[in-house]
């Protein structure tokens, strides 16, 4: 399989020069992520596109399309048939080949472009292609504005290609061509949309948590971090900072007034995220706030907010209603971890200020122990994303079965989109599907008279969730480790 990768079209519009190195990231990460799937990948391009040569026979194909579908920078995929160039004759044979039995009952249009020097030009290609397809097809009709299928033909010096299928990409701009940003993660709708949103663009993200105190809390946000990294922002290296929090908001909820807690505490964490950015040569820090959603998000309190760092706030989600988000979330798969994060909610007041003025709250701030953050800022913990799943520890209690009983049940727990890229194949045991993010939920439900043996491709997830299953008096949960 060939492909032919063109970019955004805001790459397209710039000067050459910014053109040229925002093309050669593209490359640089196209290649990259092509090699996590096999190194025998072939990635070469130009000033205005990218093409990707698949080995043929190994599978692949499908798994290309889809990483490539997800790379910032990119606008149209085009899967292309590529064939030397005979005669006008010989293209359009290529074509009805190519497009047999896809146009009956449908309008086309033929889309023909040509470069070097032929004896014909790119309008008789759209001539004589189209009249070869029209006959060859049953109850089709020509449609040159607004097509069911475009036939799109590319003819270059001695060789063309035909489009065979054409998919949409993430558009923005390749990761690495902008700046670092540090983003504000709760692990809930906002914040990953948010990070989602800044990845396309191309602003590679840091991800920062505030642990307020709950371990479950902090699991969870490993997991949508690493999920959002691996997918749309793997050909870049990212961090995940966790701060241990729970200090602060003590020393909040003893030395501030209760209706500033909630400003306070966002405070607290841009004070502590600016330098955390700077030591991490971040020009931004990210946060999931939306106009009004709650209380210490009306535009005042905002600017109230804003005022604790020097760094520029970025804001994707602020004119975004609550539906459009979680939809959002649910296109780039991050809905099913927020809808069942555990969250921490210990800084609510009964009445909080949606006014706050600035004196006040900086009056409340100074009633506070400074060491206190300075604290929790000096006891962050930092970890590559890409080992996020490998370094939690869990305790090793857990049995670890390597060959199932015919009556155990493997219970597979993988995100939905890695197990459809590689799907768990058995003979002999009934296998069921169980995301972990809903095994608290389900694990209950199931018959208490059967074996399950959690699965996952590292064996990290499954065995951090089967230890909770077990502490919570579920004893016949078990890991199924196979052999590698």
């Amino acid at each position: 399989m060939k492909l032919l990768i063109r970019p955004a079209s805001e790459v397209a519009i710039k000067s050459k020069p910014v053109r040229r190195q925002q093309m050669r990231q593209l490359r640089q990460n196209i290649r990259k992520l092509m090699a996590r799937l096999d190194e025998s990948i072939v990635v070469k391009g130009s000033w205005d596109r990218v093409s990707v040569d698949v080995p043929e026979g190994q599978g692949l194909d499908g798994a290309v399309v889809d990483e490539i579908m997800r790379i910032p920078g990119i606008s149209t995929i085009q899967e292309i048939a590529a064939f030397p160039l005979v005669s006008l004759e010989d293209i359009a044979e290529k074509a009805v080949e190519v497009f047999a039995g896809r146009l009956d009952g449908k309008s086309f249009a033929v889309r023909a472009r040509r470069h070097g020097t032929h004896d014909f030009r790119s309008i008789d290609i759209q001539r004589f292609v189209g009249s070869e397809l029209f006959l060859s097809a049953s109850d089709t009709s020509v449609d040159l504005r607004s097509p069911d299928v475009e036939v799109r033909i590319e003819v270059a010096d001695d060789h063309f290609h035909i489009t065979q299928r054409k998919h949409r990409g993430l558009g923005g701009f390749p990761l690495g061509t902008i700046e670092n940003v540090m983003t504000l993660m709760s692990g809930g709708y906002d914040s990953s949309v948010a990070a989602y949103l800044m990845l396309r663009r191309g602003l590679r993200n840091h991800f920062l948590f505030f642990n307020l105190g709950g371990v479950a809390h902090e699991v969870g946000v490993r997991q949508v971090v690493h999920y959002l990294w691996d997918r749309y922002g793997a050909s870049h290296g990212a961090k995940f900072i966790s701060v241990p929090f729970e200090g602060v908001v003590e020393e909040i909820m003893q030395s501030v007034g209760h209706r500033h807690w909630g400003v306070v505490l966002k405070r607290q964490m841009l004070k502590a995220a600016s330098e955390i950015a700077r030591h991490n040569n971040a020009t931004g820090l990210v946060t999931g706030d939306a106009v009004a959603q709650v209380s210490s998000q009306t535009l005042t309190n905002l600017n109230v907010v804003d005022r604790a760092s020097d760094e520029v706030v970025l804001r994707p989600l602020v004119a975004m209603d609550k539906e459009a988000i979680i939809k959002l979330a649910r296109e780039i798969g991050t809905e099913p971890y927020a809808r069942n994060m555990p969250e921490y909610c210990g800084v609510i007041s009964q009445k909080p200020a949606t006014r706050a003025k600035l004196h006040r709250v900086e009056a409340d701030e100074a009633e506070m122990d400074p060491e206190v953050l300075e604290q929790a800022i000096a006891a962050r913990e930092e970890t590559l994303v890409g080992d996020l799943l490998d370094t939690t520890t869990t305790p090793e209690d857990v049995e670890l079965v390597r060959t199932p009983g015919v009556s155990d049940v493997v219970v597979d727990v993988r995100h939905p989109a890695e197990r459809e890229q590689s799907p768990l194949v058995l003979t002999g045991n009934e296998i069921m599907h169980i995301p972990f993010y809903e095994l608290n939920r389900k694990v209950p439900e199931l018959p208490a008279n059967r074996q399950y043996l959690l699965y996952c491709d590292r064996g990290t997830m499954s065995r951090m969730h089967a230890v909770h299953l077990k502490a919570e008096g579920h004893e016949n949960v078990k890991v199924y480790a196979p052999a590698s």
